[in-house]
């Protein structure tokens, strides 16, 4: 079978799904309808009935690693240890950013600062949400920063456009195939992606 392959997701947030949009593009492949956006929490509380539907069509949880576990399959096996044949469950490490950072010169671009200041290894940051905001806070791009970095005084963590201009960035700018080669756990993720839809195609689309 040929056709593209629709796959449902769950997801913490807008960004995430963004990334999942962008990841399937050029896999032959869309995004369906996507639960959770809601944070960690509510993903966590889904994952049992995304499992279940994940008996019937190919479904796809992207969650972060933050600082929860010491790795990415302790994770996954606590969530889920029995994944439903069609579900694909991947984990970022720290978080979802650090595949973002990892294509270092479009980000450099899109935040107007030095290539140099785009760490080499993102996957080793704690906090690559918290390392994106110092990022923008020495931008050259005035909007940048007014939009990504928290006001002054405010008790946020990101600024106001902070999501809107990730997402920007991921449709108009990030390659993922540039980026894998600096995120071992993106890497996995397209390859299982891939391997998700082959296995999906070969079965004709069925149950």
């Amino acid at each position: 079978m040929s056709g593209v392959v629709v796959i449902s997701a769950a997801v913490e947030g807008m960004v995430d799904e963004a990334v999942i949009r962008r990841l399937l593009h050029n896999m032959n492949a869309s995004l369906g309808s996507v639960y959770g956006k809601n944070g960690k929490p509510r993903l966590h509380k889904g994952i049992k009935g995304y499992n279940n539907a994940a008996r019937f069509s190919p479904w796809l949880v992207l969650v972060d690693l933050d600082q929860d576990f010491d790795c990415a399959p302790l994770l996954r096996n606590t969530w889920l240890p029995a994944p439903g044949s069609h579900m694909c469950i991947r984990v970022a490490v720290h978080e979802v950013e650090a595949w973002l950072l990892a294509d270092r010169e479009s980000m450099a671009d899109f935040l107007s600062v030095s290539y140099s200041k785009i760490p080499k290894d993102p996957e080793t940051l704690g906090n690559p949400k918290t390392t994106i905001v110092n990022l923008a806070r020495q931008s050259r791009r005035r909007n940048i920063r007014e939009d990504m970095v928290p006001r002054p005084g405010s008790s946020r963590e990101i600024g106001p456009a902070y999501s809107s201009r990730l997402i920007e960035f991921v449709s108009k700018h990030w390659r993922p195939e540039v980026a894998r080669k600096r995120s071992d756990s993106l890497d996995r993720t397209i390859h299982r992606l891939k391997n998700l839809i082959s296995r999906w195609q070969a079965k004709g689309g069925r149950q």
